[in-house]
């Protein structure tokens, strides 16, 4: 039935055209054929017998319906029967009229005739129409075939979807449904590597050094456990107001308390190491790495307690290895010199002596210093981080670690001469006098027997580019006294090198 017909069935004109209007019907169809459709491409009822229409449509014969033939095929119209018959002459040819379904059974009802009686009738129901309105197939059908389709395409999409969809095709109910997400494991254990098991690990080993001078001024910085002795490795100027006359103590993660002492500290190296009084079983040391195999780009954790806030993780890479650094403890004119690591984890104050792990969990270096955006240099003022970070390498803190445990004092190496200390010089110049108007070049120095004076200008130590004091001295401080090493200088414009065998000085001068 065509969609323009709804709704218009009252209005129908009670004139019906001569010809039949329900199609004929075998005389015998056989039992359980199901029923024709009205229309040409109209889709098969499933309506029972009792939704049909109960128009009675008496018994015709095939053979003897006008207009078609046992064989199915369209006879002679009635008119053409009548000229044929009476010898009338034919109509001259009509223009072929639109291609018309297949007459038969299955195809009913026949095309209206040329010009129908009603075509002048003003709202007349077309040629044609059934007396009653063909039965519709009951909504719920069609809708349960909506909500398995929906319920298929859930079920394709898979996971809840799939749920969701075969609970709306199962019972359709309007109350929500809730799917529970799995339980996490009680088991649950982070992969080892890992920043949150690498800390997990480092944690326990660190502790907060709060340093307390004799007139009640003081600061918080951090250590390391260093040995099962008890040995805790920090920085000088952690512990520097509180060395001489003051009070140390170190707190671990887990709250516990210690009171320490100072067994040793290299102010040059801005090294110090601690002893826990009544140290604990049980302690355990972080392993050290090897800071000569660290690679710009490797990642690092840092550990510490920045403005006092203990047991802080932040992650970063190695930015730059062999920096040279000049920091101060900020009681003395004195400096430290490095060759630092340079690192873009967050280091603020109170992070000074803390760790700087590899990814790990292996110390590399110690975290010593900060660039300052507040005074122009580099130390341990308030100002926050910029992601500039400066820590001693391990190779070195070791060395210096165990010399300050065996003697309680440091040891230096030393090329026999006195350097000027400005920066960005185009090299380590040689000084003219040393200290307190002694010779630049110590008699019979390293420098010395190397044939170096006052005046040249130092331009590389081994295959390093140095340019400047500070640069010379914190390359030299990596190495061991009795190392060889060879120094690039020059002098009067002329460029040469010699072999210079390391000295030593022993303690804070």
């Amino acid at each position: 039935m065509s969609t323009e017909n709804e709704g218009n069935e009252n209005d129908a004109v009670p004139s019906v055209p001569s010809v039949p209007s329900v199609p004929p019907v075998p005389a015998a169809a056989p039992e359980g054929t199901p029923p024709e459709s009205g229309l040409p491409g109209a889709p098969a009822s499933s309506a029972s017998p009792e939704d049909a229409p109960t128009a009675q449509v008496p018994p015709v014969h095939p053979e003897s319906a006008p207009g078609h033939s046992s064989s199915g095929e369209r006879g002679p119209s009635p008119e053409q029967a009548y000229a044929q018959s009476h010898g009338q002459p034919q109509q001259p040819a009509q223009p072929p009229a639109p291609a018309q379904p297949p007459l038969g059974p299955a195809a009913w009802p026949p095309p209206p005739p040329a010009v129908p009686s009603y075509a002048d009738a003003a709202g007349a129901q077309p040629w044609g129409a059934p007396v009653a309105p063909e039965a519709k197939p009951p909504r719920k059908r069609r809708a349960g075939g909506l909500v398995v389709a929906v319920a298929v395409a859930a079920l394709v999409a898979g996971g809840i979807g799939g749920a969701l969809g075969y609970r709306a095709a199962d019972g359709g109910g309007s109350g929500s449904t809730t799917v529970a997400a799995a339980n996490s494991p009680k088991d649950f254990k982070r992969a080892d590597g890992t920043i949150a098991s690498v800390a997990a690990k480092a944690l326990p080993s660190v502790v907060t050094i709060d340093a307390q001078s004799g007139d009640g001024e003081g600061g918080t910085g951090t250590g390391f456990v260093y040995d099962k002795e008890g040995h805790i490795l920090t920085n000088n100027h952690v512990v520097a107001s509180a060395a001489d006359s003051g009070q140390l103590t170190a707190t671990f993660s887990d709250g516990k308390k210690y009171d320490a002492e100072v067994v040793g500290r290299a102010q040059g190296y801005d090294v110090a190491v601690l002893k826990l009084k009544d140290a604990p079983d049980g302690l355990t040391p972080l392993p050290l790495g090897d800071s000569d195999k660290v690679a710009v780009g490797d990642s690092t954790i840092a550990i510490g307690a920045p403005f006092g806030l203990s047991n802080t993780v932040t992650t970063g890479i190695i930015s730059a290895k062999n920096r040279p650094v000049a920091s101060g403890d900020g009681s003395s004119n004195k400096n430290s010199y490095m060759s630092a690591l340079q690192t873009d984890a967050s280091i603020n104050p109170g992070n000074s002596g803390g760790p700087l792990l590899d990814a790990g969990g292996a110390v590399i270096g110690i975290n010593s210093a900060i660039q300052s955006t507040t005074g122009g240099g580099i130390g341990q003022s308030q100002a926050g981080s910029i992601g500039l970070g400066f820590a001693i390498p391990v190779n070195q803190a070791k060395n210096v670690a165990e010399q300050l445990i065996k003697t309680g004092q440091p040891v230096y190496p030393v090329i026999g001469a006195t350097v000027t200390m400005e920066e960005k010089s185009g090299g380590a110049v040689i000084s003219d006098e040393g200290a307190g108007g002694t010779p630049a070049v110590t008699p019979d120095g390293p420098a010395a027997k190397a044939g170096l004076k006052a005046g040249d200008v130092i331009t590389k130590f081994n295959d390093k580019a140095v340019d400047s004091g500070p640069t010379l001295i914190g390359e030299i401080w990596t190495h061991k006294p009795g190392d060889k090493v060879t120094l690039t200088y020059e002098r009067d414009g002329r460029t040469a090198t010699a072999d210079v065998v390391l000295g030593e000085r022993k303690g804070d001068s």
